[in-house]
């Protein structure tokens, strides 16, 4: 297997051989072209508010229509929350205050041993990285995400792996006793809103952030 991978399609994939997650949970499906990397034997569950699934789904796959905080509050969807989920791939609304939520929230439905993965979380420049999207790329401000668990959630093993084109977060260290969203959510989401991109860059986007190089060695000592 080559060390180096091309984007973050090629670090899921991979993810996905090494772990073999019995259950497998994707906030933000859209045309399910991540689904296409699921290993035989994992159950799915996939959630967007308006799925557009331009093929069929792995088998034992459950499609939920309905947006990240209905999936993880609503009694109606208990069932498909009640056993962890050793994987979650997070890559739903681009803001970080929603990111950030549906980080928290998966914890809840994951083991000690989970993997959280995170897209969008190192974006090249600042026209990338706004609230509003205007280009094709679009990261959006998740990267404030990373910042807000840094300094809340020290607990947490996080780094962010250099995958192109906008990079993806790996959380490990779960917690699954943690109860939805804490105290301190507000406030860090105050706090961070009105933070750009070129204070990110003028403090130094790599070392702020953990980035980690976009090699398969230097990924797979963080997951478990």
């Amino acid at each position: 297997m080559e060390d180096a991978f091309s984007t973050y399609y090629g670090l899921l994939r991979r993810v996905h051989r090494r772990l073999r997650p019995r259950r497998y949970l994707e906030i933000g499906v859209h045309k399910g072209h991540s689904l296409a990397f699921v290993e035989a034997g994992t159950t799915v569950v996939g959630v967007d508010p308006e799925p557009m699934l331009e093929r069929p789904p792995p088998a034992d796959t459950t499609i939920v229509a309905a947006t990240s905080d209905d999936f993880f509050t609503n009694p109606q969807y208990r069932r498909l929350r009640q056993d962890p989920f050793d994987l979650v791939f997070v890559d739903g609304l681009h803001l970080f205050e929603q990111a950030l939520a549906d980080i928290l929230r998966a914890e809840q439905v994951c083991h000690r041993d989970s993997v959280i993965l995170v897209h969008d979380c190192l974006p090249p420049d600042a026209v990338t990285a706004a609230r509003e999207r205007t280009t094709v790329l679009w990261s959006g401000d998740v990267w404030k995400a990373v910042l807000a668990l840094r300094s809340h959630r020290p607990d947490l093993r996080l780094a962010v792996i250099d995958a192109e084109p906008t990079g993806m977060g790996l959380i490990t260290g779960i917690e699954p006793a943690s109860a939805g969203l804490p105290p301190w959510y507000d406030q860090v989401v105050e706090a961070l809103s009105p933070m750009t991109f070129d204070q990110l860059a003028a403090a130094g986007r790599d070392e702020t952030l953990g980035v980690v190089p976009g090699r398969w060695s230097s990924v797979e000592p963080h997951l478990p």
